[in-house]
């Protein structure tokens, strides 16, 4: 801040002051009364100013993570936690992933195997993978259909985790099959 805006912001400062005062002197009968409403009305203000500061990160979450497909390939923008969620159709039914360029394949949670036919309780679960977690048993199966924005494949092989994981994962067998360029709070996926 320069000296021009110090001086500014003194000048504004005092004539905010002068303002109450001329105001509370005006209205020294009662006080209590007009206290209360100038409270009432700076937490109005101050509600306001933070609805309109914090829009972007409100309407980020209230938005379902749908990509926006165009001729520049489809965009999928960051969540307020910098992750990059999207809902897909997995044999026909909806899956919201994380995409995981940390992961190997593509993983399912038990409860999004249930959604999308499989059963978690008959699956052979022969692999094992490390995540931050320690390790886990995975099982292989193969996903009929997956479709994100235009993209539709068939005939994915994917793995569902033994262990506790909240969200389902896309990882690198799967973002291998596009060109991937990140650029600020988003993320474009290419074929």
């Amino acid at each position: 801040m320069n000296t021009d805006d110090t001086g500014r912001l003194l000048y504004l400062g005092l004539l905010l002051m002068a303002l109450i005062g001329s105001f509370l002197m005006g209205n020294r009968q009662s006080l209590g009364k007009t206290a209360q409403q100038a409270s009432i009305w700076a937490f109005i203000f101050l509600g306001a100013i933070a609805v309109v500061g914090l829009w972007p990160e409100i309407s980020r979450q209230i938005q379902p993570q749908k990509p926006v497909s165009d001729a520049n390939g489809t965009e999928i923008r960051a969540a307020s936690d910098g992750h990059y969620y999207v809902d897909t159709l997995v044999n026909g039914a909806t899956v919201r992933f994380v995409i995981d360029t940390g992961a190997s394949a593509i993983v399912l949670t038990a409860r999004d195997a249930k959604r999308v036919g499989l059963n978690p309780k008959t699956l052979a679960y022969t692999g094992q993978a490390t995540t931050a977690n320690g390790k886990v048993l995975t099982a292989p199966v193969r996903l009929k259909s997956l479709v994100l924005g235009p993209f539709e494949d068939h005939n994915l092989p994917a793995v569902v985790n033994g262990g506790d994981l909240d969200t389902s994962l896309l990882g690198v067998s799967y973002l291998g099959l596009f060109q991937i360029t990140f650029s600020s709070d988003r993320l474009v996926l290419k074929r």
